[in-house]
């Protein structure tokens, strides 16, 4: 295999309603999303950076730095046997996940396109149906709360998510849990906590929450592993599952019960499959998060998702729940009964609307081996 031609774009793609989490609130996103040409085949991935350092310290522009600056000229001119291959050639820089992660994806897309194949039947996916849930930001009152969670279980979705930050936590879930003392429930902190706040957090073992989601230092391992042992609420962690190393960390020390993963933050394909792999070794359950991806990384995060130990319903949901038009068709659909069937055509099984990109694009960068 030999990649042809590496094309990056920057989108602007405006959400259907702002979403808050706790460390910000997103209303437009600044999508890069890289298109690549193998073997006359073209494959398409998405960089999830966000705008800000805030989630994680990639941003869109520093993304796309080094996609161009660094990534590109590690690869190009470079022939290989499968797409298996290219997060090894890309080693030799320190982090940056997210961007490794938008040119590692496209190449597998475009593998599994040669191979006329989807791409959930290459990466070694058993299942072609996902149950959904869904993802509910901070919200300006427990009323507005209350009504956009049953929106949600009204369309089908079979899991609800709510964003909590220090004075917006407790109340919520109380309010949720008594108007809907059955559906399953979890809470995501971002980060937003410290072990002082051990006893609020305990509190939240009063729910029966399925999990509470990173509630502690987007990297502290040792600080999850205590309050792992004084709660009965499973710990879920996110931000800190940089790669398999940070997972057989989290694991051993006994930071976490579950683990979600997410395609651009371990890296692609290639180290998310390991993860995935060492999770299901050590009876470790996982799912797979968003990041307000557009349909393409959505198209994505459908294909892992169909891996074995993806028991968890995910937080993919409709394209209509983030954008009036999303740039795949057909976009992503969620049944009544809260389940996405996996397109089984070639690579992701999505067509990129190539009218709506380009009408997105707000710059545009196309290398080549020779340039």
């Amino acid at each position: 295999m030999y990649i042809e031609q590496l094309t990056l774009r920057e989108l602007h793609m405006k959400l259907v309603a702002p979403f808050q989490t706790s460390m910000e609130t997103t209303t437009v996103r600044r999508i890069l999303l890289s298109e690549v040409v193998v073997d006359g085949v073209v494959g398409w991935g998405e960089c999830v950076a966000g705008e800000t350092p805030s989630y994680s310290p990639e941003t869109t522009d520093t993304a796309w730095h080094v996609l161009r600056d660094h990534l590109w000229p590690m690869v190009k001119g470079k022939r290989f046997a499968s797409a298996s291959e290219v997060w090894s050639l890309l080693s030799r820089v320190r982090g940056h996940n997210m961007a490794k992660a938008a040119l590692e994806s496209a190449v597998w897309d475009a593998e599994a396109k040669r191979k006329n194949i989807s791409l959930a039947k290459l990466i070694g996916g058993v299942r072609m149906e996902l149950a959904s849930g869904v993802s509910i930001g901070v919200k300006a009152s427990l009323e507005e709360l209350s009504q956009a969670v049953k929106v949600e279980l009204e369309a089908g979705y079979q899991r609800i998510k709510i964003k909590i930050k220090p004075g917006y936590d407790l109340e919520p879930v109380k309010r949720l849990r008594k108007e809907f003392p059955s559906i399953k429930l979890m809470v995501d902190a971002n980060s937003a906590y410290t072990l002082a706040d051990e006893p609020l957090l305990k509190k939240l073992d009063e729910f029966y929450l399925m999990m509470i989601e990173q509630p502690l230092g987007w990297d502290d391992l040792y600080s999850h592993a205590e309050l792992q042992n004084k709660l009965i609420t499973p710990i879920c962690l996110d931000e800190c599952i940089h790669g398999e190393e940070q997972a057989r960390a989290a694991i051993r020390l006994g930071s976490c019960r579950i683990v979600n993963i997410k395609l651009g933050r371990v890296g692609g394909f290639t180290p998310a499959r390991r993860i995935h792999d060492l999770c299901q070794q050590n009876s470790i359950p996982v799912w797979c998060g968003g990041m307000l991806e557009s349909g393409i990384g959505r198209a994505h995060n459908l294909a892992l998702s169909t891996l074995p130990n993806f028991t968890l319903p995910g937080d993919i949901t409709a394209s209509k729940r983030y954008w009036s038009e999303d740039i795949i068709e057909p976009e992503v659909t969620v049944s009544s009964q809260g389940v996405i069937r996996v397109p089984d055509g070639p690579g992701t099984g999505f067509t990129p609307r190539l009218d709506l990109i380009e009408k997105w694009t707000v710059r545009k960068e196309v290398l080549s081996p020779d340039g």
